[in-house]
């Protein structure tokens, strides 16, 4: 296991690649001992530096909860970060893209909770009772640490990925919210146009078979620490389609059929 003080070394260098718009190595590269548990304290001490920059936790995200992304990240297992407010941006904004490192869209579907949520026994059922509604959503992700290193060909790896808050940069919500049981949401589907031109469809059932067992995975990862979901909190239940690159002068839209569409503008 890495040492606190290897931790936030690494927590530093990932919040300093985001001020400064430069990715550096993974992580593992320079610790290939890295665990699942060195990973997700690197995650905590990146977030707590920002909560004491005055940033406040929103939610969370739920990623690589898809075969599609999980082939696209040669990773096999889903891992999760955390929203904070400054993610959050309006429904047809136009951000910068130089702002954010390698920046990607995916499509999800955020629930918003009325309740609270924990436990290791969460069902399905709990989440639909604890949701207040489900809405059409874009996550913007980023990549503080490279995800192929340029000189070596070294991939990074699920442990870089979690250090780097699951790749978190920001959160789009938009469309028609419905509550969980107005329809079935393993076929609530999406088309995602860049630039007019169709990129990726998909099934939100991409996500673990039905979407509501992402929000039950991320309860029972949360449970031995003492963590629940609280109400008001944003949760992304994870991309059922691959990751799409961005650049200055990118359009994209996000047409959920009968939920409606979310768009976001690059420049």
């Amino acid at each position: 296991m890495l040492t606190k003080e290897q931790i936030k070394i690494a927590a530093d260098r990932l919040y300093e690649a985001e001020v400064n718009r430069k990715q550096i190595p993974a992580l593992t590269l320079e610790h290939p001992e890295m665990d699942m548990a060195d990973a997700y304290s690197v995650q905590k001490a990146w977030v707590d530096r920002k909560i004491e920059d005055g940033r406040k936790v929103i939610g969370y995200k739920i990623g690589l909860t898809s075969r599609a992304m999980q082939m696209s990240s040669n990773i096999d297992q889903p891992d999760y970060g955390v929203l904070l407010d400054d993610m959050l941006f309006e429904e047809g904004a136009t951000l910068k893209a130089s702002d954010f490192l390698d920046p990607r869209i995916e499509v999800e579907l955020a629930f918003v909770l009325k309740k609270p949520l924990s436990g290791e026994n969460v069902t399905v059922f709990d989440v639909i009772d604890a949701t207040d509604y489900v809405i059409p959503s874009l996550e913007l992700i980023a990549a503080r640490c490279l995800r192929t290193d340029p000189e070596t060909g070294y991939t990074r790896k699920v442990y870089d990925t979690i250090s780097d808050n699951a790749a978190n940069a920001g959160i789009v919500m938009g469309g028609r919210p419905v509550k969980p049981m107005d329809i079935d949401l393993r076929w609530a589907g999406c088309m995602l146009y860049l630039n007019g031109q169709i990129e990726e469809t998909g099934l939100a059932g991409g996500v673990l078979g039905n979407p509501l067992k992402g929000i039950t995975w991320v309860c029972k990862r949360f449970a031995p620490h003492g963590i629940g979901l609280e109400p008001g909190q944003v949760i992304l239940s994870g991309s059922f389609t691959r990751p799409v690159p961005v650049k200055a002068g990118d359009t994209v839209h996000a047409d959920f059929g009968p939920l409606g569409g979310v768009a976001l503008n690059f420049e």
